[in-house]
């Protein structure tokens, strides 16, 4: 019971680790312009900071949208490779042009000239690779101090 209370207090304080290359979310793309399959890039004048991290949006109608329901939108995992944290625990920055949205989550991936985790993310059992990546998530998804 003691454990329970304690390991409680300690996820409690722990930070979620977000992917923030360049200083945002998502490398500074706007996460609810994903919902409407059209990434774009955030504007510096629609900003915010929420869990910790910040995010960019292109208009004050997104911003108002996100803070209406900032965890809708949110990506998984931090907003690193969903497809590197479920096969191989690690986190991996991604391509912010490089996403699906499956059952109202956003997932982003990593892809480059030789190497596309979305399609062998899509090639295999995905709910699998999720329930892999949750699991992963939860030992490595927060911030070390």
């Amino acid at each position: 019971m003691l454990y329970l209370f304690l390991f409680g207090i300690i996820t409690a304080q722990a930070q979620t680790d977000y992917n923030t290359k360049n200083g945002f979310v998502a490398e500074g793309y706007d996460v609810v312009s994903y919902f409407n399959n059209n990434p774009k890039e955030g504007n510096n004048s629609f900003t915010t900071n929420y869990d910790g991290a910040q995010f960019k949006f292109e208009s004050q109608a997104h911003l108002d949208t996100f803070k209406a329901n900032p965890d809708k939108y949110i990506p998984q995992y931090g907003g690193y490779c969903a497809y590197a944290i479920a096969e191989k625990g690690e986190k991996v920055s991604i391509d912010p042009e490089t996403f699906e949205i499956r059952d109202g989550k956003l997932y982003l991936f990593y892809n480059s000239v030789f190497v596309n985790t979305l399609k062998k993310w899509q090639k295999k059992d995905v709910k699998g690779l999720i329930k892999k990546a949750d699991q992963s998530w939860r030992t490595i998804g927060y911030k070390k101090d």
